[in-house]
C-alpha cells in the first residue's frame, strides 16, 4: 500500500472532516503514531482551556486532563482491539494495536475546537458538539483500522466500548466508606 504524504495540517482537516482516506493513511503510516499523540495532546489542553468557560480550570487540571486523555486513548484502542478486532473481526480484518492508536488518536481532533469554549456563552455548545463530532470521527477511524466494510460494525464496537468505558468509570469512580 502506498502511504500518502500529506502535511500534518492536512491530515488534521481530513480528520475534522471524517475524511475516510486520512484515516486510511494514517493507519498505514507508522511514522503518524507520534503525530496522533500530539492530537490527543492538543485537543485534551483545548478541552482544558474550553473548560475555563464552566467556571475555572487551572493548570493542574489541564495537566490532569492531557493526562487521561493519554491514558484514555491508548485504553481506548486496547478496548476496540479486543472488542472489533478479536470479537467481531470481518474476514478482511486485520489490525494491530498501533494502527488503532493513530487512527483513533487523529478522531479527537474535533475536540481542538473545545477551545473556543472560554468564551462563557459558548462553552456548552462547543463541548456538546465536538462530542457528537469525535464520536462520528471515531466511528470512521474503527472502521477504517478494523478494515470494516460496514459502519453499523463500527459503530456497535464503538457503542460497546463507550459503554465498558462508563461501567470501569462507574466501578472505580465510588468512593469507599
Amino acid at each position: 500500500m502506498t502511504i500518502g504524504h500529506n502535511t500534518f495540517l492536512q491530515r488534521l482537516i481530513g480528520a475534522v472532516s471524517l475524511d475516510a482516506a486520512i484515516y486510511e493513511e494514517v493507519e498505514a503510516d507508522t511514522g503518524a503514531t507520534s503525530q496522533a499523540l500530539a492530537v490527543v495532546i492538543m485537543s485534551s489542553i483545548a478541552a482544558g482551556i474550553g473548560a475555563r468557560g464552566f467556571g475555572g480550570a487551572s493548570v493542574g487540571t489541564i495537566v490532569i486532563m492531557t493526562v487521561g486523555a493519554v491514558l484514555g486513548w491508548a485504553a481506548w484502542a486496547l478496548v476496540t482491539l479486543q472488542v472489533g478486532g478479536r470479537l467481531m473481526p470481518e474476514p478482511q480484518t486485520s489490525v494491530d494495536m498501533g494502527q488503532l492508536l493513530r487512527t483513533i488518536g487523529f478522531a479527537t481532533a474535533p475536540g481542538i475546537v473545545r477551545v473556543i469554549g472560554v468564551i462563557p456563552a459558548a462553552t456548552v455548545p462547543a463541548f456538546v458538539v465536538t462530542s457528537v463530532w469525535m464520536l462520528l470521527a471515531m466511528i470512521v477511524a474503527v472502521r477504517q483500522a478494523l478494515d470494516y466494510k460496514s459502519t453499523a460494525r463500527a459503530v456497535v464496537v464503538c457503542a460497546i466500548g463507550w459503554l465498558l468505558s462508563v461501567a470501569i468509570g462507574l466501578f472505580f469512580g465510588r468512593t469507599v466508606s
